[in-house]
This record gives structure tokens, C-alpha cells and sequence, in this order.
């Protein structure tokens, strides 16, 4: 009977650990007395108030700076100390989810369900252009051109209509037809306005001969003022890439119009795209395409990807 006794007698571990919850000797809780926790309760109160308004009053200066139309504080303005000055581009359509990092445009000639990522993505991003030539409320849209560049407050209208031939949504974006499209854009930059050339003498010598073609006849179609653009070009990267890629249509414009620029986050705005359309590229070869802006104040620079982007093409 007393061996059993000895089993349920409390050992020194549970009973230390008993009297450090409460030790009814001392009127200790967790080893400290009532006026012990009571000091210390108070010291964090006033620790953690004084923490909570040294918070609230940096993040009061911090507001301070912010810009109510939503305007970072440096821009790549004149005046701005941002150290972004040269503009990326992009590209639709991008590749699925999957493959999110990748710059491949592959798809299956005449596979509709494999067309359909390609047409769909496309169709999503154009979708705020559709109908943008109309009035929207709340927000200014006009008419521009290089005599009418738009106001403080203003944005340029995009006229949906400029998107022809086979790169619209109705067309399958040339998927179903073998001529498929791809559109650029310049990624937003907010104050940053081109320096476009304003004489041939200024065309650079590096400009592809087929662009600075193209822009000598605008400019005789222009009555001989030369367009205020960000000309665009878009070529193989390689001989053999040249030599598959086959002829290609740019629409509305080889280019995107200045008046667009500068971005000022003003409701309503739209970027300038340009839809380049490959017609009738080779099949099952892999083919690397580099397209380009041009304009005074653009580098290119492969290796960071400013001025100009890079995607590959493959239809089976």
C-alpha cells in the first residue's frame, strides 16, 4: 500500500513548477507580486504608446510627400531625380501561366484550341480601346495631332478604327490565317517626353534602311514636315531569323504618335500601341524577333531591355 502511495507522490519538478504559477507564501503569480506586474504592465503601456505616436508621426511626414494625384515623387522629368530615364516596351500576347518567364509566341497552325490563349489574350488587352473614341464621363478626351497636342487635363483620343486589316479581334488577331500579330507598346512613364527627330540629317546611322524608307515617304505624304513619332522597326535578329520572318505590316502607325507623351496618370488615358503583323512566316522554325523605338532621347540596351524588346516566334 505505501508503494502505490509513492507513485501519486508529487515529484520536485511539478511541485516547483506549481509554486512558480502561485506561490501562496510570497503572494507571487509567475514569480513576480502584484505591484511587480502592475510597475511593469505600466512601463509598457507607456513603451508601446510612445512607439504607437513615434509610428503615427513618421507616417504623417512620410504623407507629407506623397503627391494627391497619385505622382510619384520622381519623375523622369526635367526637374526629377528619377533614375529611370529610358523607356522599356512590351509585348502582346504573353505566353500562359506556366511559362510566365518565357518570350516564346508558339502556336498550332490550325489548332483552334491552341489559337484560342493567343487570340484571348489579345482580345483582353485591347479591351479598353474598344469604343475609347467615344466620350467617357468624367474624364477629357480629344482629338489630337502633332498641330493639337492635348492639354494639362486632357487625353488622347485612340480610335479603335485605326486598328485594320488582319490584326483585329474580329480577324482572329491573323492566328486562323497564318499571318499573326503582335502589339507594342512603351511602358508607362510618368513626365517623360521624347525627343523625336525633325530632319532626315538627324535619322541615326544605325536606324534600319527600311525604316528611315518609309519615314522619307511620310514625309512627302506629310508635305514635307517630318511626323512627330517614336518610330518603331522590327526585324530578325539574325540572318537566318531575317530570312524566315518574312514581310511585315505595321498598323495604325510604324511608330507611336508624340502627342501621346508625356504620361501623367490623367484618368482616361490609353497608351499608344502599334500591331505589327507577320505575314506568312515559316513554319517549324523558331524565329527571333527584336523590335525597337526610336527617338533622341531612347537607348537601346539588350541587356537591361530599354528601347526595345525581344520575343520569339514559332508556328508549327
Amino acid at each position: 500500500m505505501a508503494e502505490n502511495n509513492a507513485l501519486y507522490k508529487v515529484g520536485p519538478k511539478e511541485e516547483s513548477f506549481s509554486q512558480f504559477l502561485w506561490n501562496s507564501e510570497t503572494k507571487q503569480f509567475l514569480g513576480r507580486t502584484g505591484a511587480s506586474w502592475c510597475k511593469i504592465g505600466i512601463f509598457y503601456v507607456i513603451f508601446y504608446a510612445c512607439l504607437a505616436g513615434f509610428f503615427a508621426i513618421m507616417l504623417t511626414v512620410f504623407y507629407q510627400t506623397i503627391d494627391t494625384n497619385h505622382m510619384p515623387k520622381y519623375t523622369p522629368g526635367k526637374d526629377g531625380g528619377s533614375l529611370l530615364r529610358h523607356p522599356a516596351m512590351g509585348f502582346r500576347p504573353l505566353p500562359r501561366a506556366e511559362n510566365i518567364e518565357s518570350t516564346l509566341i508558339w502556336y498550332k497552325n490550325g489548332d483552334n484550341d491552341d489559337i484560342k490563349h493567343w487570340t484571348d489574350s489579345l482580345d483582353i488587352f485591347i479591351k479598353p480601346y474598344e469604343g475609347a473614341g467615344g466620350d467617357l464621363s468624367g474624364q477629357h478626351l480629344v482629338d489630337c495631332s502633332d498641330e493639337k497636342p492635348p492639354g494639362e487635363d486632357e487625353v488622347c483620343r485612340f480610335q479603335d478604327t485605326w486598328l485594320t486589316d488582319k490584326c483585329q479581334k474580329a480577324e482572329k488577331w491573323g492566328y486562323n490565317r497564318e499571318s499573326p500579330c503582335v502589339i507594342l507598346k512603351l511602358n508607362r512613364m510618368i513626365n517623360w517626353v521624347p525627343e523625336v527627330y525633325e530632319t532626315e540629317e538627324e535619322l541615326p546611322e544605325k536606324m534600319p534602311q527600311s525604316l528611315k524608307e518609309h519615314i522619307k515617304k511620310r514625309i512627302h505624304d506629310n508635305s514635307g514636315v517630318m511626323p512627330k513619332m517614336i518610330w518603331v522597326s522590327c526585324k530578325g535578329e539574325n540572318p537566318a531569323d531575317e530570312e524566315y520572318i518574312g514581310p511585315i505590316n505595321y498598323s495604325p502607325f510604324q511608330g507611336f504618335p508624340a502627342y501621346y507623351f508625356p504620361f501623367r496618370n490623367t484618368p482616361g488615358y490609353l497608351p499608344p500601341i502599334v500591331a505589327i503583323q507577320f505575314n506568312q512566316p515559316q513554319s517549324n522554325v523558331l524565329i527571333n524577333i527584336e523590335c525597337k523605338a526610336w527617338a533622341k532621347n531612347i537607348v537601346h540596351d539588350r541587356q537591361n531591355r530599354l528601347g526595345l524588346v525581344h520575343f520569339e516566334l514559332l508556328k508549327d
